[in-house]
């Protein structure tokens, strides 16, 4: 994991969630269980940050840096940024800032925010459904789009010592999972999912993993691969010649493609249905910057 994002996911936890922090500093819904449940992961001047803490801003990053906060380096940077956000709560508390009408304002605002897209996420995803007759139509009038050459399906560890690169691999032949360890040692985002990057043709990988990976028989384990992101471990677990994906292969693939549009039409119908049931008077807007509207001259 590169500065530049590390940076990101440390931002974007500092800032986009702190809203959401301090919601449930106030308004916090924990059960006494959950608490007792919970592991201590750091305490800051004795107010404790805990793993439901932790799993809980872990959900509120974009889905697109999550998998971040599953590598060792990223969840000690992630603590390292709750831990400061806890000092600056705990300061603008001391400085009275954490009270008035400006932030009453801001929580109630963001408590009519949350309820929309916790309102709107639900309601879309129940009725954004996708029937296999639409899936189906789609591949069968877009086949062109679902020829490949050969692909591969590959699951690796990244970290950027040889020596430790060599000492996960002895564990490895010694019979330990690769999953469980790609979640714990890998540096890359992949580390969340075991390691899986999924299905890839030639060219898509740098020059030197590609190699390793398209040598390699299903289920077989490759040697340390050095590419300019460290030393990879591969696992090959799928393997597919050239020609045209089969429907069943190709269906999560036509299912993201259509979804958004799908999404987009449940929308746009609900704001139609909630409409229809509702009083709504447009009242004319007023004229900006305060300025008078220009005056009428009377009929002589």
């Amino acid at each position: 994991m590169n500065t530049r994002t590390m940076v990101k996911l440390m931002i974007t936890a500092l800032g986009l969630t702190a809203l959401v922090a301090c919601q449930n500093k106030t308004t916090s819904t924990d059960s006494s269980a959950d608490k007792k449940e919970a592991t201590v992961l750091a305490t800051v001047n004795g107010s404790a940050i805990t793993s439901a803490d932790f799993d809980r801003e872990v959900k509120a990053l974009p889905e697109y840096i999550r998998g971040m906060a599953d590598t060792p380096q990223g969840k000690k940077e992630l603590i390292d940024t709750l831990v400061m956000r806890e000092l600056i709560l705990q300061q603008a508390a001391k400085e009275g800032l954490d009270k008035g009408k400006e932030i009453e304002e801001k929580l109630a605002e963001l408590k009519k925010r949350i309820v929309v897209d916790t309102y709107l996420k639900k309601k879309v995803e129940t009725d954004a459904k996708i029937s296999d007759e639409e899936l189906k139509k789609f591949y069968d009038q877009n086949l062109e789009k679902f020829k490949s050459g050969e692909q591969v399906k590959a699951s690796h560890i990244l970290v950027k010592n040889e020596q430790e690169a060599k000492d996960i691999l002895a564990q490895l032949k010694g019979g330990a999972a690769f999953e469980e360890l790609a979640k714990s040692k890998s540096v890359d985002t992949s580390a969340s999912k075991g390691g899986d990057l999924g299905w890839f043709g030639k060219g898509n990988m740098v020059p030197s993993f590609e190699k390793a990976a398209f040598a390699l028989k299903e289920g077989e384990l490759s040697g340390i691969v050095k590419s300019e992101f460290g030393f990879h471990i591969i696992k090959l677990t799928g393997k597919r010649p050239a020609g045209t994906r089969t429907f069943e292969e190709a269906k999560d693939q036509i299912t993201a493609a259509l979804m958004p549009s799908k999404q987009q039409q449940v929308f746009m119908q609900l704001k139609e249905d909630l409409k229809k049931g509702a009083k709504i008077e447009l009242k004319e807007a007023a004229p900006a910057d305060g300025q008078q509207p220009p005056a009428v001259p009377e009929k002589k």
